[in-house]
């Protein structure tokens, strides 16, 4: 059996992700931040600069300077490639391995919190 998710309900669970995140004593991504970081982990890899520009259609500063952040923040980190020197891969790090499983449990939270709420919208 396949859960439905309406359009309402994904808002609904961004928006309380969103502002658990916000409110969360951690890391502030920016919409940008957020969708490289995603992108670097829960797609395979290896990652570079160029890879990640085609990837989310924008330019190779805009990722270089999300790449930047989530670098300071200890979410992702860059190394030259040794097969080519001319490429830096973009790495994963335990520290961002931490986050993305708190915001998996964010989101689940919020799920349970929508679905609840808009169930009982249908039936009044």
């Amino acid at each position: 059996m396949s859960v439905h998710i309406n359009p309402d309900q994904l808002v609904g669970i961004l928006r309380d992700t969103t502002v658990a995140l916000v409110r969360k004593d951690g890391p502030d991504l920016s919409a940008r931040q957020l969708g490289v970081f995603l992108t670097v982990y829960l797609s395979p890899g290896p990652h570079t600069v160029r890879g990640l520009a085609l990837d989310l259609n924008v330019s190779k500063p805009a990722i270089t300077r999300a790449l930047d952040r989530l670098g300071e923040l200890d979410l992702a980190r860059r190394k030259v490639d040794p097969m080519d020197r001319r490429s830096v891969l973009v790495q994963r790090t335990l520290k961002g391995a931490n986050f993305l499983r708190d915001l998996r449990q964010t989101m689940s939270e919020a799920e349970g919190i929508i679905a609840p709420a808009l169930a009982e919208e249908l039936v009044a």
